[in-house]
Formats: C-alpha cells, sequence, structure tokens
C-alpha cells in the first residue's frame, strides 16, 4: 500500500467514526486526492480531544437518550461510550490514548523559561536536577541548596506577611494556563484589603513541601503556592494552591489550606484567585491555616 492509497483509508475510516458515509455510501476509490470533511488540505486529521466529553453520547438507539444527554452534561466522565460488540468504539480508545498522552507530556515537560521571564518571576529550583529524579526523589523537590536559598531570602526578605510562590509541579500546562491569571486576581484582592505581595518566585522541580522551606528561610506569615496537579484524562491543565500559616520544615499536612481542580473546567483561575485573596487574609486575621482555620 502507497502513501495515497494509506491516506484514503483513514480518510474513510475517519469518516465512518463520524457517521458520515465515504464517497455517498460507496467505497472511495483508492487514488482519490479529495480531502475528506475532517481532513485538512495538508493531510492532518482532526483534533479529537477539542470535543467536548460532556457533549458526546455514543450509544446508538438509546431508550432515553435526551435523559442522559443531560446527565452528561454535568460531568467530563466517560459515560455513554457506546460499543462495538464487547468492546469500546475506536473513537473511545483513541480519545483516552490521546488524553493520557497529553497528561504524560505535561508530567515530562517544562515550563517555559520565557513564561517565567515574560510574568517577571523569580526563578529557583529545588535540589532536584531533571525530571527523573523529581519523580523518583520527592524529598529532593522540598528543599533548596545554598545558592538557592540566598536568592530566596534576598527576593523575598524577612518576616513578609505573604509570600506568593508558583511551582511547576506535575503539571507545566497548568502552570503555563492559570498561573498569570490567578496570581493577578490574587494580587488585586490583597490590595483591597491593604495587604502588598512582593516578587513572586517560580520554583523548578517543586514539591508542595518546598513552600515550608521557604517559610523557615524567610519568617513569611503566610505562604501561598501555586502549583500543577498531577494530570488526569479529563484535563492536563489543572492547577492547585496550597496556603500555609508560618510554615515550618516538618509542619503536618494538615495544617495547609487546599484549592485545587483550578482550570477552564473547573474553579476558574480568576475566581480561585479572589477566594485566595480572601482566605489569605483570614489567615492572618486568626493566625491559622488547615484544620486549625476550622
Amino acid at each position: 500500500m502507497n502513501e495515497q492509497e494509506l491516506r484514503s483509508l483513514v480518510e474513510r475510516m475517519v469518516l465512518e467514526l463520524a457517521g458520515q458515509p465515504a464517497g455517498g455510501g460507496k467505497t472511495a476509490p483508492a487514488a482519490s486526492t479529495a480531502p475528506a470533511a475532517d481532513v485538512d488540505p495538508a493531510g492532518c486529521l482532526e483534533d479529537i480531544t477539542e470535543t467536548d466529553l460532556r457533549r458526546q453520547y455514543l450509544v446508538e438507539h438509546p431508550k432515553n437518550g435526551d435523559a442522559f444527554r443531560d446527565l452528561k452534561l454535568r460531568t467530563p466522565a466517560r459515560l455513554g461510550l457506546g460499543r462495538a460488540g464487547a468492546r469500546y468504539k475506536t473513537i473511545s480508545m483513541l480519545r483516552m490514548r490521546a488524553d493520557h498522552a497529553a497528561a504524560q507530556d505535561s508530567v515530562f515537560s517544562h515550563v517555559d523559561d520565557g513564561f517565567v521571564e515574560k510574568h517577571g518571576f523569580v526563578p529557583v529550583q529545588t535540589l532536584c536536577q531533571n525530571k527523573d529524579e523529581y519523580l523518583t526523589r520527592p524529598d529532593r523537590g522540598r528543599r533548596f541548596d545554598e545558592a538557592n536559598q540566598a536568592i530566596i531570602k534576598k527576593t523575598l526578605g524577612q518576616s513578609p506577611k505573604v509570600a506568593l510562590v508558583v511551582g511547576d509541579g506535575l503539571s507545566s500546562a497548568a502552570i503555563e494556563a492559570n498561573a498569570a491569571d490567578c496570581l493577578q486576581a490574587i494580587q488585586a484582592g490583597l490590595k483591597t484589603y491593604g495587604l502588598e505581595a512582593g516578587p513572586v518566585l517560580f520554583v523548578k522541580y517543586c514539591r508542595v513541601g518546598a513552600s515550608d522551606h521557604i517559610g523557615e528561610l524567610t519568617g513569611a506569615e503566610v505562604v501561598c503556592m501555586l502549583v500543577g496537579e498531577r494530570p488526569g484524562l479529563v484535563t492536563a491543565e489543572s492547577m492547585s494552591a496550597y496556603l500555609t500559616y508560618k510554615p515550618h520544615i516538618g509542619i503536618p499536612e494538615s495544617k495547609r489550606t487546599v484549592v485545587s481542580n483550578i482550570h477552564k473546567g473547573g474553579t476558574t483561575a480568576v475566581e480561585a484567585g479572589a477566594h485566595i485573596a480572601e482566605l489569605i487574609h483570614t489567615m492572618l486575621e486568626r493566625k491559622a491555616s488547615g484544620i486549625d482555620l476550622k
């Protein structure tokens, strides 16, 4: 099979998956060069990840399809996939593999240096030297060497009321998609309470516990860290905010307050930022975070 025949075969398969007859119900000739409806002239297939899973319903001849479609609008879970014999349909399998690939890419890629520079973040790095070490040695993602400790102290100063930190975490895509808008909302919200946050740190190879080391180095009253969440099959762009009152090395995880699922399909970055600013103000007033804040 030559390249043209292979392209024609792929075009016919895509049309069948979309529920459209190929060539008006007839088999398209192998040498045809006419592009299919969802194949652009350059030969690229339609991006199946652009389909909203909440609106994709693949069950044939349902008893109550309208009710099920209404249910699906409330969740991005993979419901109503239909089947081909005893198996999932090809389009469902391909979508799962595409979403899984996006999650892997987000974990193994880095936040672009240009993004950090554009937003004026001050870059530091944990003890990890590469992604492999970051994934296999979480403990090294919570500490800094002497050179980076000096940068942190110089950037944040001693005893700041609020220290704002962005960490790449397990999703670079989450940070590039949400961090800038969320920070802008946080800073604007803090100003309404008469609070000014200083420069923003960017931590490469960052675990949440890095905020404890930052707190111990600077004596910050509240450390707010935005960090990429572990990506799943729904989105690779989910970010969390971890807020800790007077963090220090060894502080229990129960002392943290968390705002999670910050992304366009969950809590939007701007909405989360406004809420985070309010939480920071409350923590400073009550001198507590996590379960102590309750």
